[in-house]
Parts: structure tokens; sequence; C-alpha cells
């Protein structure tokens, strides 16, 4: 296609992009009637075009970014570590609600509001690809560990959990993953994982038997998911039970574009849930198709990583590719039920602003690492 001469980066990563943002339109403009009903006077055309608007933006933003040097990240990391602290910290405090947690901060005359979460897990990830890049081969001890890379993971994913669980506990899977990659030492990584794991049954404790004692209270929040997912009863688990009935009468080939019923009885069709409208109107077919889709970006994000012979650019491309297609899956596990509902949007397809956002300032930084790979191998066949 001509319009990819005009794009620079993994060709592949664009195409996906494209298919999900042009899939992202069918689904949201169809599951959004419920919503529109509720708070448009059935004006559809609203969320249609608001959701046309951020997938524009999204990719001016990710054309723009992918044109910038991916070392430039490196520097703004460093800013953007530090100011994430005090924006979670007025997020906690003063930030607006939804859902009995704060996550969102309100852009002051604008009326918009945006999830610092999303900038701090986008900062978070690259400060750490940073740090084993420069500090590499200072960290061979757990106590350098501890000083240069925990402490600041723990600072972040601590201040995301009291309103955002889920999120917290990706992003520290996350950034275990990229130490793994970076080099340290596995036996500092499993004992890092066995802290982890005392530390989550202790938390998981008090969630069930003292969940009043939960800063932010959502300790109550917590703990009554996991009794409804373990209780299994339709009533305790309305979503997910709306959820199955959508994937089960979509069935091989789905409904057909516009015709789900579910979208009426899910309180997030167009967001959280959307994978479960997406195969009731198009199928098991099209669902393992997109699963397919965030399995390829997987791939590529590894394959950036072998064939970069700069770390930073392959720790950057390999940890935002894994946070979107992690995220990916745990929204399909939610709405397929082998998860709690955990309030993880799908990546490039659930509705929403500040989630389209920040998917492609990471796609972005991603083709941006890829379009420097290139130009390097092009430097070197000319010289050759």
């Amino acid at each position: 296609m001509k319009l990819f001469s005009y794009l620079k980066g993994d060709k592949v990563i664009w195409a996906i992009m494209f298919l999900l943002s042009l899939l992202s339109i069918l689904v949201v403009y169809s599951a959004v009637v419920t919503l529109a009903h509720k708070f448009k006077q059935g004006n559809t055309e609203y969320y249609l075009i608001k959701q046309l608007i951020f997938i524009a933006l999204g990719f001016g933003i990710s054309y723009a970014v992918h044109k910038l040097k991916y070392t430039i990240f490196s520097k703004v990391a460093q800013i953007g570590f530090f100011v994430s602290i005090p924006l979670l910290i007025y997020t906690l405090l003063k930030g607006v609600s939804a859902g009995d947690a704060s996550r969102w901060i309100e852009i002051p005359g604008l009326k918009l509001t945006f999830q610092s979460s999303d900038l701090a897990k986008l900062m978070l990830i690259i400060y750490v690809a940073r740090v084993l890049t420069i500090k590499g081969k200072e960290l061979i001890d757990f106590k350098s560990v501890f000083k240069h890379l925990l402490i600041p993971i723990g600072i972040i994913c601590m201040l995301i959990l009291p309103a955002n669980f889920s999120t917290a506990a990706i992003l520290f899977f996350n950034c275990l993953l990229l130490m793994f990659l970076g080099g340290i030492n596995t036996k500092i990584i499993l004992k890092i994982f066995g802290m982890c794991v005392l530390t989550g049954v202790l938390f998981f404790s008090l969630v069930w038997f003292a969940p009043g004692a939960i800063p932010g209270g959502r300790g109550p929040t917590w703990k009554s998911r996991i009794e409804n997912f373990s209780n299994g009863d339709s009533k305790s688990n309305y979503q997910s039970e709306q959820a199955k009935i959508a994937i089960a009468t979509g069935g091989v080939i789905g409904k057909g574009p516009g015709n789900s019923t579910q979208r009426a009885f899910l309180p997030q069709a167009s967001s959280d849930f959307i994978y479960a409208i997406l195969i009731e109107e198009y199928g098991l077919i099209t669902g393992f198709f997109i699963l397919f889709l965030y399995m390829i970006l997987l791939y590529r994000g590894v394959k950036i990583l072998r064939d970069n012979d700069k770390p930073f650019g392959g720790f950057v491309a390999i940890g935002l590719s894994f946070s979107l297609v992690f995220q990916a899956l745990v929204n399909m596990a939610v709405a397929v039920n082998l998860f709690p509902v955990t309030g993880q949007p799908l990546p490039l397809l659930s509705s929403g602003g500040t989630s389209m956002m920040f998917t492609m300032i990471s796609l972005g930084i991603i083709l941006s690492i890829s379009k420097s790979i290139e130009d390097r191998t092009e430097e070197k066949l000319e010289t050759a």
C-alpha cells in the first residue's frame, strides 16, 4: 500500500494498529447504544465521533512520536518518573472518582480527565529500561537492585495500588520481566518473587479478614469481587454472566455487526467487556483473530529486542509490548470469567481517551525504535 511508504518502522505493527482501530470504531459504535440512551437521548453518533477523534489524534501522536529519536525518551522518563509521583498522590487525594476509586485527574477549564496511572506506567517502564542499561554492571547483588530498581518500582506501584490493584500488579510483573531480560541474577529475581508471594498472601489475608483496614477504602470492593468470583452464582457475577451469554450466543461466526443484545445488560459494554460484545457480533473466529494480532504484536516486540544492538531500545520495546499484550490478555480473561472483574480496557479497542492516547504513544515509541534499526541497516548496506 502507498500509505505504508510514508510510515517508518515495523510495518506489521502499523497494520495491527489500523486493523484494531478500524474494528474499534465498529464495535464501540454498536456497544454504546444503551449508554447513548442513558446520557445522550439515544445519540450514538456522539460516541462514534468521539471515538473517531480519539483514534485520529492517537494516530497523529503515534506518527509524531515515531519520527523522534527514541533515545530522547531516556531523558523524558527521568523527568516523567518524578512528575508521576505527585500526580498519583494528587489523584488519590483529590482525583475524580468512579466505582469507589479515585483514578482520574480533571484538567481545569477543559472538563477533560486523564488517568495518571497510564502516565506513571509508561514512565516507569522506560525508567527501568534506562537503569538496566546504565547501571546493568552494578546490579549484581540484592542491595543494589533494591536501591536502584525496587524502590522506584515500589513507590509507583504502591501509589497506584489503592485505586487500581490490577494495574499495579500488572506493572510490577512487567518490571520484574524487564529485570529478568536485563540480566539481573535469577536468584535475586526469585528472591523478589518470593517476597511478592509472601506480601500477596498477607495482603489478601488483610483484605479477607479486615477489608476496612485497607487504605483508600477499596478493601470491601476487592473482597466482594473475590467472593463473587469464587461463589460463581449468577446474581453476584452479573457482569461476567452477561459477558458469557454474549460469547455463547455469538457462536463461531457471530450475530452480525450491530446485532448485539447483551450490550443492553453490560454496564461496561464499550470498555471493560468490549471483547464479549465483539465475539457476540463477529464470532469466535474474530475473537481468536484479535488474540492472534496481540500475540504478533508481542512477537514483533521480541524481534526488536533481538535485532537491536542498543540495550535501552530493546528493553523499552519489549517492556511496552509486553505491557500492552498482558493488559489485553487480562481483559480477555475477565470477559470469559477466568479472572475477577479488574477494570482493564482492551488496548486499541475499548472506548476511552486516556487509554487510547497512551497506547498510541507506547506504540509510537516502539515504532521509533524499530525505525532506528531500519536506519542503521540501511547505513550498513550503503557503506558495504
